[in-house]
């Protein structure tokens, strides 16, 4: 059994919602294993779903490049928000993302490919503005989309300057269609993507353990209903759909007009949606708040693994 310390607790308060003293109960009821005190939290309905909090961690960059046919996305870290502001960052986000571009989303490629105008690798530019900025700083991620007839459509949500911004999306779209036509569709799903945070483009691209997991939840929180078994079965079908509604690209709600479906607006176009990426800076990556945990740690009576006095507690001398 995982020892249940203040800062398993505060990370399943963070992806659930869920009270402090529930996430307790639900960890001791567990073992410690976190993902389990999650599914235990919702069929108790305690926690509306099992998503991450959100909360940015990292700062820095994510910026985008594209050319006929195919587009990049990258995030690049650094420790404060002042640095995304720095306009020779901004400079090395922008080449980055322009490298990939030509290179591939393969890390290791784009760090060892010639960065412009320095004699210089990406990664040893990258060092060399570690130390002239004085910041922590890593490439974390890149993306590559390619379409053979179509578009390959770049979104920057509230973008500090082109390409530039904290949450960036591709949208490959394929069809017959005027190149410019098919570019605004994909800026629109873009702007869809940003803001609605799909997990897959379409039903089949659903991870099939997730599906299992929320079928598990779902069946055991309408079993609580007791209800017949056949009437269970259509309730879980129903929340099923409802799920895919959620998670599944082309089954969402088209935010720009709040009923249409995304694959009837793209089939509208006369147009087929292929792929997506979304980057929201620093997602997956939380700081620490150690003041938190201690709080966490002096209301339930859990162990403070800072090893800092709780509130309240007598000072050494």
């Amino acid at each position: 059994m995982a020892e249940i310390t203040a800062a398993l607790v505060k990370d399943l308060r963070d992806k659930t919602g869920a009270g402090m003293m529930d996430c307790k109960r639900a960890l001791s009821e567990t073992g410690g294993e976190l993902e389990a005190a999650i599914d235990w939290l919702r069929k108790k309905g305690l926690a509306a779903a099992a998503k991450k909090s959100g909360r940015v961690a990292a700062e820095g960059l994510v910026g985008v490049a594209s050319a006929p046919g195919r587009a990049a996305l990258v995030e690049v870290n650094a420790e404060t928000d002042f640095v995304a502001r720095n306009e020779t960052f901004q400079a090395f986000v922008e080449a980055v993302a322009k490298i990939a571009l030509d290179q591939g989303q393969d890390l290791e490629a784009i760090k060892a490919a010639p960065f412009p105008g320095t004699g210089r690798t990406v990664a040893d530019e990258l060092t060399h503005l570690v130390a002239t900025i004085g910041e922590n700083m890593n490439i974390r991620r890149a993306v590559v989309l390619n379409v053979e007839q179509g578009a390959v459509a770049t979104y920057v949500h509230s973008a500090l300057r082109p390409g530039l911004g904290k949450i960036g999306v591709l949208a490959a779209v394929e069809g017959p269609g005027e190149i410019a036509t098919l570019e605004a569709l994909g800026r629109q799903v873009g702007m869809h993507v940003a803001a609605s945070r799909p997990e897959s483009l379409d039903i089949t691209g659903v991870d099939p353990a997730a599906l299992e997991r929320e079928k598990a939840v779902l069946s055991e929180q309408a079993r609580a209903s007791g209800k017949p078994e056949a009437i269970i079965e259509k309730m879980v079908e129903g929340r099923i759909r409802k799920y895919y509604e959620d998670v599944v690209l082309l089954e969402q709600v088209w935010v720009h007009d709040g009923e249409s479906r995304v694959k009837a607006v793209v089939q509208k176009a006369g147009a087929r949606l292929v792929g997506f990426a979304r980057f929201q800076l620093g997602e997956g990556i939380e700081k620490q708040s150690g003041d938190f945990a201690a709080e966490v740690a002096a209301v339930a009576g859990l162990p403070d693994t800072q090893g800092d006095p709780k509130p309240g507690a007598p000072k050494p001398a």
